[in-house]
Protein backbone atom coordinates (compact mmCIF):
# COMPACT_ATOMS: atom_id res chain seq x y z
CA UNK A 1 0.00 0.00 0.00
CA UNK A 2 1.30 3.41 -1.00
CA UNK A 3 1.10 6.46 1.26
CA UNK A 4 2.26 10.06 0.87
CA UNK A 5 3.60 11.55 4.09
CA UNK A 6 3.35 15.25 4.98
CA UNK A 7 3.62 17.28 8.14
CA UNK A 8 2.02 20.57 9.16
CA UNK A 9 4.24 22.15 11.81
CA UNK A 10 5.22 18.72 13.10
CA UNK A 11 1.68 17.29 13.05
CA UNK A 12 2.18 14.51 10.49
CA UNK A 13 -0.33 12.58 8.39
CA UNK A 14 -0.25 9.79 5.84
CA UNK A 15 -2.39 10.39 2.75
CA UNK A 16 -3.98 7.27 1.24
CA UNK A 17 -5.46 7.90 -2.21
CA UNK A 18 -8.35 5.50 -3.03
CA UNK A 19 -7.63 6.06 -6.72
CA UNK A 20 -4.35 4.21 -6.28
CA UNK A 21 -5.84 1.28 -4.36
CA UNK A 22 -9.20 0.41 -2.79
CA UNK A 23 -8.79 -0.48 0.88
CA UNK A 24 -10.93 -0.36 4.03
CA UNK A 25 -8.77 -0.03 7.14
CA UNK A 26 -9.72 -1.77 10.36
CA UNK A 27 -9.10 -0.07 13.70
CA UNK A 28 -6.18 -2.38 14.45
CA UNK A 29 -4.63 -1.70 11.03
CA UNK A 30 -4.82 2.06 11.54
CA UNK A 31 -3.18 1.71 14.96
CA UNK A 32 -0.37 -0.40 13.50
CA UNK A 33 0.24 1.82 10.46
CA UNK A 34 0.41 4.98 12.59
CA UNK A 35 2.65 3.40 15.24
CA UNK A 36 6.08 5.02 15.28
CA UNK A 37 7.94 1.78 16.03
CA UNK A 38 5.85 -0.92 14.37
CA UNK A 39 4.43 1.06 11.42
CA UNK A 40 5.10 4.05 9.20
CA UNK A 41 4.45 6.49 12.04
CA UNK A 42 1.98 9.37 11.93
CA UNK A 43 -0.66 11.36 13.80
CA UNK A 44 -3.35 9.93 11.53
CA UNK A 45 -4.39 8.85 8.05
CA UNK A 46 -6.15 11.02 5.46
CA UNK A 47 -8.25 8.98 3.04
CA UNK A 48 -9.16 10.81 -0.15
CA UNK A 49 -10.05 12.28 -2.44
CA UNK A 50 -13.35 10.55 -3.12
CA UNK A 51 -16.55 11.84 -4.77
CA UNK A 52 -18.82 14.16 -2.77
CA UNK A 53 -22.21 15.64 -3.61
CA UNK A 54 -21.52 18.65 -1.35
CA UNK A 55 -18.01 19.63 -2.43
CA UNK A 56 -15.25 19.19 -5.00
CA UNK A 57 -13.56 16.48 -2.95
CA UNK A 58 -14.44 14.18 -0.06
CA UNK A 59 -12.07 13.40 2.83
CA UNK A 60 -12.03 10.99 5.77
CA UNK A 61 -9.69 11.64 8.72
CA UNK A 62 -8.59 8.71 10.89
CA UNK A 63 -6.94 9.22 14.28
CA UNK A 64 -3.97 7.02 15.28
CA UNK A 65 -6.19 5.16 17.77
CA UNK A 66 -8.42 4.04 14.90
CA UNK A 67 -11.28 6.44 15.59
CA UNK A 68 -12.53 8.92 12.99
CA UNK A 69 -12.17 12.68 13.37
CA UNK A 70 -14.77 15.15 12.13
CA UNK A 71 -12.27 17.81 11.10
CA UNK A 72 -8.55 18.63 11.27
CA UNK A 73 -7.10 21.98 10.27
CA UNK A 74 -3.61 20.59 9.78
CA UNK A 75 -5.04 17.55 8.03
CA UNK A 76 -6.95 19.81 5.65
CA UNK A 77 -3.85 21.85 4.84
CA UNK A 78 -1.94 18.65 4.16
CA UNK A 79 -4.76 17.26 2.01
CA UNK A 80 -4.96 20.53 0.08
CA UNK A 81 -1.20 20.39 -0.53
CA UNK A 82 -1.52 16.77 -1.71
CA UNK A 83 -4.29 17.75 -4.15
CA UNK A 84 -2.01 20.46 -5.58
CA UNK A 85 0.99 18.13 -5.74
CA UNK A 86 -1.07 15.48 -7.56
CA UNK A 87 -2.34 18.01 -10.11
CA UNK A 88 -5.99 17.99 -9.05
CA UNK A 89 -6.13 21.68 -8.10
CA UNK A 90 -4.30 24.90 -8.95
CA UNK A 91 -4.22 28.25 -7.17
CA UNK A 92 -8.03 28.62 -7.32
CA UNK A 93 -10.08 27.92 -4.20
CA UNK A 94 -11.89 24.57 -3.87
CA UNK A 95 -14.11 22.82 -1.34
CA UNK A 96 -13.52 19.71 0.76
CA UNK A 97 -16.29 17.71 2.42
CA UNK A 98 -15.49 16.38 5.93
CA UNK A 99 -17.60 14.86 8.69
CA UNK A 100 -17.35 18.26 10.40
CA UNK A 101 -18.70 20.15 7.37
CA UNK A 102 -17.60 21.57 4.03
CA UNK A 103 -14.55 23.86 4.06
CA UNK A 104 -12.95 26.05 1.41
CA UNK A 105 -9.20 25.74 0.76
CA UNK A 106 -6.67 27.63 -1.32
CA UNK A 107 -3.01 26.75 -1.99
CA UNK A 108 -0.50 29.44 -2.90
CA UNK A 109 1.31 29.24 -6.24
CA UNK A 110 4.53 28.02 -4.61
CA UNK A 111 2.56 25.68 -2.28
CA UNK A 112 4.24 27.24 0.76
CA UNK A 113 1.05 28.60 2.31
CA UNK A 114 -2.41 27.02 2.52
CA UNK A 115 -5.51 28.92 3.61
CA UNK A 116 -8.56 27.11 4.96
CA UNK A 117 -11.91 28.66 5.83
CA UNK A 118 -12.54 26.49 8.87
CA UNK A 119 -16.15 27.54 9.44
CA UNK A 120 -17.90 29.10 12.43
CA UNK A 121 -17.02 28.36 16.04
CA UNK A 122 -19.97 27.66 18.35
CA UNK A 123 -19.88 27.64 22.14
CA UNK A 124 -23.36 26.07 22.45
CA UNK A 125 -23.45 23.03 24.74
CA UNK A 126 -26.05 21.29 22.58
CA UNK A 127 -23.96 21.65 19.42
CA UNK A 128 -20.51 20.75 20.81
CA UNK A 129 -21.88 18.59 22.65
CA UNK A 130 -21.35 19.11 26.40
CA UNK A 131 -23.43 17.54 29.17
CA UNK A 132 -24.79 20.31 31.40
CA UNK A 133 -27.04 20.64 34.39
CA UNK A 134 -30.07 22.75 33.56
CA UNK A 135 -30.74 24.33 30.17
CA UNK A 136 -28.35 24.23 27.21
CA UNK A 137 -26.15 27.32 27.05
CA UNK A 138 -22.83 28.67 25.85
CA UNK A 139 -20.06 27.11 27.96
CA UNK A 140 -18.00 30.13 28.95
CA UNK A 141 -15.63 30.25 31.92
CA UNK A 142 -17.25 27.36 33.79
CA UNK A 143 -15.61 25.02 36.31
CA UNK A 144 -14.40 21.52 35.53
CA UNK A 145 -12.57 19.08 37.85
CA UNK A 146 -9.78 16.76 36.71
CA UNK A 147 -6.99 15.06 38.69
CA UNK A 148 -8.40 16.66 41.87
CA UNK A 149 -7.88 20.11 40.34
CA UNK A 150 -10.61 22.62 39.55
CA UNK A 151 -10.11 24.56 36.32
CA UNK A 152 -12.02 27.24 34.43
CA UNK A 153 -12.78 26.24 30.86
CA UNK A 154 -14.54 27.23 27.66
CA UNK A 155 -16.11 24.63 25.36
CA UNK A 156 -16.28 25.13 21.61
CA UNK A 157 -16.80 23.33 18.33
CA UNK A 158 -15.65 24.06 14.81
CA UNK A 159 -17.00 20.74 13.56
CA UNK A 160 -15.18 18.84 16.31
CA UNK A 161 -15.28 19.35 20.12
CA UNK A 162 -12.76 21.42 22.10
CA UNK A 163 -12.10 22.19 25.75
CA UNK A 164 -10.04 25.39 26.10
CA UNK A 165 -8.41 26.11 29.48
CA UNK A 166 -6.97 29.64 29.90
CA UNK A 167 -3.84 29.67 32.09
CA UNK A 168 -1.13 32.19 32.98
CA UNK A 169 1.63 30.05 31.45
CA UNK A 170 1.31 27.01 29.21
CA UNK A 171 3.69 24.05 29.28
CA UNK A 172 4.06 20.59 27.82
CA UNK A 173 3.83 19.10 31.32
CA UNK A 174 0.47 20.80 31.86
CA UNK A 175 -0.91 19.20 28.70
CA UNK A 176 0.53 15.78 29.58
CA UNK A 177 -0.79 15.95 33.14
CA UNK A 178 -4.33 17.22 32.59
CA UNK A 179 -5.02 16.55 28.91
CA UNK A 180 -5.80 12.80 29.17
CA UNK A 181 -8.37 13.30 31.93
CA UNK A 182 -10.06 16.22 30.18
CA UNK A 183 -10.26 14.29 26.89
CA UNK A 184 -12.44 11.60 28.47
CA UNK A 185 -14.21 13.79 31.07
CA UNK A 186 -17.90 12.88 31.52
CA UNK A 187 -18.86 16.40 30.37
CA UNK A 188 -17.88 15.38 26.83
CA UNK A 189 -19.92 12.43 25.50
CA UNK A 190 -17.83 12.28 22.30
CA UNK A 191 -14.54 12.97 24.12
CA UNK A 192 -12.80 16.26 23.34
CA UNK A 193 -9.66 17.96 22.08
CA UNK A 194 -7.93 19.98 24.81
CA UNK A 195 -6.03 23.26 24.57
CA UNK A 196 -4.23 25.18 27.30
CA UNK A 197 -4.31 28.86 26.33
CA UNK A 198 -1.88 31.64 27.21
CA UNK A 199 -2.67 35.19 26.08
CA UNK A 200 0.50 37.01 24.99
CA UNK A 201 -1.06 40.20 23.61
CA UNK A 202 -4.07 41.39 21.57
CA UNK A 203 -2.79 39.61 18.45
CA UNK A 204 -0.85 36.64 19.77
CA UNK A 205 -1.54 33.54 21.87
CA UNK A 206 0.36 30.41 22.80
CA UNK A 207 -1.23 26.98 23.21
CA UNK A 208 -0.31 23.45 24.25
CA UNK A 209 -2.47 20.66 22.86
CA UNK A 210 -3.78 17.27 23.90
CA UNK A 211 -5.60 15.91 20.85
CA UNK A 212 -8.49 13.49 21.04
CA UNK A 213 -7.36 10.09 19.78
CA UNK A 214 -3.76 11.23 19.24
CA UNK A 215 -2.45 12.54 22.58
CA UNK A 216 0.17 15.26 22.96
CA UNK A 217 0.46 17.10 19.64
CA UNK A 218 2.97 19.66 18.37
CA UNK A 219 0.40 21.63 16.36
CA UNK A 220 -3.28 21.59 15.41
CA UNK A 221 -5.31 23.78 13.08
CA UNK A 222 -8.71 23.12 14.64
CA UNK A 223 -7.24 23.56 18.14
CA UNK A 224 -5.72 26.87 17.04
CA UNK A 225 -9.09 27.95 15.65
CA UNK A 226 -10.98 27.02 18.82
CA UNK A 227 -8.42 28.63 21.13
CA UNK A 228 -8.30 31.78 19.02
CA UNK A 229 -12.09 32.03 19.07
CA UNK A 230 -12.10 31.64 22.84
CA UNK A 231 -9.48 34.40 23.14
CA UNK A 232 -11.79 36.66 21.10
CA UNK A 233 -14.81 35.61 23.16
CA UNK A 234 -12.90 36.53 26.32
CA UNK A 235 -12.27 39.98 24.85
CA UNK A 236 -8.52 39.37 25.14
CA UNK A 237 -7.66 39.36 21.42
CA UNK A 238 -8.56 41.17 18.22
CA UNK A 239 -9.52 39.93 14.76
CA UNK A 240 -6.05 38.84 13.61
CA UNK A 241 -4.33 36.30 15.87
CA UNK A 242 -0.99 34.55 15.59
CA UNK A 243 -1.03 31.16 17.36
CA UNK A 244 2.27 29.86 18.72
CA UNK A 245 2.61 26.09 19.22
CA UNK A 246 5.62 23.84 19.85
CA UNK A 247 5.68 22.93 16.15
CA UNK A 248 5.38 26.47 14.80
CA UNK A 249 2.91 29.26 14.10
CA UNK A 250 -0.51 29.49 12.45
CA UNK A 251 -2.22 32.75 11.44
CA UNK A 252 -5.93 33.26 12.07
CA UNK A 253 -8.51 35.84 11.04
CA UNK A 254 -11.65 35.57 13.20
CA UNK A 255 -14.61 37.80 12.36
CA UNK A 256 -17.27 39.09 14.77
CA UNK A 257 -19.44 36.00 14.11
CA UNK A 258 -16.49 33.72 14.98
CA UNK A 259 -15.91 32.50 11.44
CA UNK A 260 -12.28 31.41 11.23
CA UNK A 261 -9.81 31.65 8.36
CA UNK A 262 -6.58 29.75 9.03
CA UNK A 263 -3.29 30.05 7.12
CA UNK A 264 -0.12 28.02 7.48
CA UNK A 265 2.31 25.63 5.78
CA UNK A 266 2.23 21.94 4.92
CA UNK A 267 5.48 20.18 4.10
CA UNK A 268 6.00 17.11 1.96
CA UNK A 269 8.07 14.39 3.67
CA UNK A 270 8.11 11.21 1.56
CA UNK A 271 6.37 8.60 -0.54
CA UNK A 272 6.10 5.42 1.52
CA UNK A 273 5.11 1.86 0.64
CA UNK A 274 3.77 -0.31 3.45
CA UNK A 275 4.68 -3.98 3.24
CA UNK A 276 1.82 -6.40 3.99
CA UNK A 277 4.06 -8.11 6.57
CA UNK A 278 3.70 -5.00 8.77
CA UNK A 279 0.02 -5.84 9.30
Amino acid sequence: MKFEKYHALGNDYLVFDPKEEQKKFSESEVIRICHRNFGLGSDGILIGPFPSEQADFGLRILNPDGSEAEKSGNGLRIFARYLKDSGRVNEDSFQVDTLGGVVTCKVSENSENITVDMGRVSFDSAVIPVKVKGEDREILNEEICVNEKTLSYYAATIGNPHCVVPVEKVSENLALDLGPGLEIHPNFPNRTNVQFLEIINRNEIRIEIWERGAGYTLASGSSSSAAGAVARKMGACDREIKVQMPGGTIDLIIDDDFNVQMSGPATRVASMVLDAECL
